[in-house]
């Protein structure tokens, strides 16, 4: 008998590396294997509790200066802001205010029975899903301005809660936030959920110097704040002394004005982009990465891979990764007036964009532009106006329309080949997209091929996990002059960083570029990687926390109990600490350092928050498959793959913890739904081959076998296995010929030399 190829090669996994990704979590895989392979188990040590940061606070509002009280001497200023969407972010709930929106009535809104009215003084709103319970609602505050108001609802300990159910002041008209597609009781994103959790996702940015103050031990929080609103203290960073005669200066140079404009660029993005909280301190005067990670277009279903906003993003990523933004130092302030957050210059007649682009302008570097002659429409039309074509529009929350701030090209293209939308096609809706691929190119030709259209080819690429998109990100890696954009292609080469050394280079010289964003992206591309690890060491004493905190994260495990590195860490850590992803987080760190008993309390906690996510239940498959508990960590991998009809991959992981359990019936059941999920799964199909083959089934084993070997060609292990099944058959020459094709793919492949040389050949 010739001996089956070791069945589930790679199965078992004892070591694995995570790495901070952009937004979130990535997971940084050993040997491009979906589990572990050959990585030793870590040892179990004492247990650490993560801890919040702050201190306890009080739940009433501290003693404070209000923007009441600048108005004296900054009458204009307070006025203008007195009227913006910044002064009326937040508020009590108001009974003139209010009065129309909680008119006493009952409604229907996406086939939820709604009651709204006053009850004691009190804004109430009650909730019918059939056949459940009603729940009712006290509203405390008001959430937003126009074009929608959302509402606060006390829970207890401290917690609130924001509504779905959102008011429209100028229709007088309730809906609910997510449309058609509402959220269901016990889902994480549903209003009772943590999704929706007040303290933990909206106070920050609409409140004036908010602490959140989680009580982890409780699960109760003791959030401060000073203000309703984004008021004067949030944005400027005033000294006790600021109000006392000869202590107000009221010019500044042309370097001050500069960095003046810099820090108010910094203190805007907090709360105009999408964002991790890296301190939970928003605070003004601070550097912005410093206190947040900004999210890059390196995720599909975020970004378009053209940088254009897709899901809520905001507008500093998209600003940052223009050319006008991330290379030009166009800030905030250039276009809108601070205080009232309204334009300088009207946008109807161009003169915001002329300003810059006009023929009188003062920038060099900024191209000077004909509307009419650029646009090709007429001077008083829609599309002749700048923001039409290179600022679209987007809606959100069913009535928020908000400006795409990326400047970037219409490219109808794009749309026909990645299904990225063009201005030309929002605005023509009765014309087919290939109407507009013939109109752009007959009026901008070779313009339009451009670096835009080859960097969001690759980008694309590069999420969908293409091999070919490795080389393309570095190519367009070697010429890249916005930050930003560097960042988002350097992360984007980590799933090939262990298969070519020429990531490794990259990633390396970007160690020592000037900005921040790229700093950290070269951390997490080494410090994704076991051998690469020791490169990142340095960084641990970054100028920026950004930095620190990756280069922490890489060498957690290293890193002394009681240094400034491990607290600085552990006070990250702390900051979502209330969200499932937080103690996602904290149980990741706990793996890398070998604490598995303390990951995997921290995994049941989350899951407990947030029972729904999949990549929970896989995540506490890894853990458990570490700690040896094959037949629970198989259990994790198959739960995670119910959540996720589509997650092939947690089959996958499922089918091999099955079978390391022992469990061949159950491990082939869900390799066959990886296949199905995914029919070039080449190591689910190799897998399963070797399941046929072990229970007599030799056909279909050599089926799957040569399934794989289409899949991946280049594996070796495929024909080998087919060749061990072929020849216990007695097939001498199609066992032959399939040793000498693993010899053609791996020449140095110890088994199959062996058994050629057995065979006599």
């Amino acid at each position: 008998m010739f001996p089956l190829f070791s069945l589930f090669r790679g199965v078992v996994g004892r070591r694995l590396r995570w790495a901070l990704g952009s937004y979130g979590i990535v997971f940084a895989l050993c040997a491009g294997e979906t589990l572990l392979s050959g990585c030793r188990r870590p040892a179990n040590t004492a247990p650490v509790t993560a801890t919040a940061a702050a201190a306890p606070g009080r739940k009433t509002e501290p003693a404070a200066a209000k923007s009441a009280d600048c108005r004296a001497c900054h009458q204009a200023a307070y006025d203008a802001w007195a009227g913006s969407h910044h002064a009326h972010a937040h508020r009590p709930v108001d009974a003139t205010t209010d009065a129309v929106a909680f008119k006493s009535r009952e409604m229907k809104v996406e086939a939820v029975d709604y009651t709204v009215g006053w009850k004691e003084g009190h804004a109430e709103f009650s909730e019918r899903r059939d056949p459940a319970a009603p729940v009712n609602a006290s509203v405390e505050f008001v959430l937003g301005h126009t074009p929608l108001r959302q509402f606060v609802v006390p829970v207890g300990g401290g917690r609130y809660q924001m509504t779905e159910l959102a008011f429209d002041p100028a229709k007088e008209e309730w809906f609910n936030v997510f449309g058609y597609e509402q959220r269901q009781p016990g889902e994480w994103g549903h209003w009772q959920g943590r999704g929706m959790n007040w303290n933990s996702m909206c106070a920050h940015c609409h409140l004036t110097q908010f602490t959140k103050n989680y009580q982890p031990s409780t699960d109760t929080y003791a959030s401060t704040w000073s203000e309703h609103g984004v008021g004067c203290a949030q944005c400027h960073d005033l000294p006790a002394n600021h109000a006392q005669p000869g202590k107000v200066r009221t010019a500044l140079t042309g370097t001050e004005l500069a960095q003046t404009r810099q820090r108010a660029q910094e203190t805007c993005a907090p709360c105009h982009a999408r964002n991790e909280l890296l301190t939970g301190n928003v605070r003004p005067g601070v550097p912005y990465p410093d206190h947040y990670r900004l999210t890059l277009p390196t995720e599909p279903g975020v970004f378009y891979a053209d940088g254009q906003m897709r899901d809520e993003d905001f507008n500093t990523t998209s600003l940052l990764l223009s050319r006008m933004g991330g290379k030009a130092h166009v800030t905030c302030l250039d276009c809108h007036e601070p205080h009232s957050g309204r334009p300088r210059l009207p946008v109807e007649n161009n003169a915001l964009c002329l300003q810059c682009h006009g023929s009188t302008s003062v920038r060099a570097d900024a191209p000077r532009i004909d509307p009419t002659a650029h646009s090709h429409h007429a001077a008083d039309s829609t599309g002749n106006r700048c923001v039409s074509c290179h600022m679209p529009t987007t809606t959100f929350m069913q009535r928020d329309p908000r400006h795409d701030h990326g400047f970037t090209k219409p490219d109808p293209l794009l749309t026909k080949e990645l299904s990225i939308p063009n201005a030309c096609s929002r605005c023509h809706t009765d014309r087919d997209v290939d109407w507009a691929v013939a109109a752009a190119d007959r009026w901008y030709g070779a313009k339009l091929d451009s670096r835009q259209r080859e960097r969001a080819r690759a980008v694309a690429a590069a999420q969908t996990l293409a091999p070919e998109a490795g080389p393309r990100l570095l190519k367009l890696l070697e010429t890249e002059d916005v930050p930003a954009w560097r960042a988002s292609l350097l992360l984007l080469t980590r799933p090939y960083a262990a298969q070519s050394p020429a990531v490794v280079v990259a990633a390396r010289q970007a160690l020592a570029h000037s900005d921040p964003l790229v700093r950290s992206a070269a951390v997490q591309v080494l410090g994704g990687l076991n051998e690469q690890r020791e490169q990142v060491r340095p960084l641990l004493r970054d100028a920026t926390r950004l930095v620190r905190l990756d280069a922490a994260w890489a060498l957690s495990d290293q890193l002394p109990p009681d240094s400034n590195e491990r607290r600085e860490l552990d006070t990250y850590l702390a900051v979502m600490a209330d969200q499932p992803a937080g103690q996602l987080r904290i149980a990741q760190d706990f793996f890398n350092r070998g604490r598995l008993t303390e990951a995997e309390a921290s995994l049941r906690l989350a899951a407990t928050w947030d029972p729904n996510a999949a990549g929970i239940f896989s995540t506490l498959g890894t853990v458990l498959n570490a700690a040896g508990r094959d037949e629970d960590s198989a259990a994790a991998f198959w739960r995670a793959a119910q959540k996720d009809p589509t997650d092939a991959g947690a089959a996958f992981s499922a089918g091999l913890a099955f079978a390391a359990a022992g469990k061949l019936p159950d491990s082939e059941l869900a390799l066959r739904e990886a296949t199905r999920r995914d029919p070039r799964h080449d190591r689910a199909w190799y897998n399963l081959g070797l399941i046929f083959a072990q229970t007599g089934r030799p056909a279909e084993a050599i089926r799957a076998l040569e399934t794989a070997e289409t899949s991946a060609p280049a594996v070796a292990d495929y024909p080998y296995a087919r060749a061990t099944i072929l020849l216990n058959r007695g097939d001498r020459a199609g066992g032959t010929a399939a040793v000498r094709r693993t010899l053609e793919i791996d020449p140095a492949h110890a088994e199959a030399t062996a058994l050629l040389r057995r065979l006599g050949n």
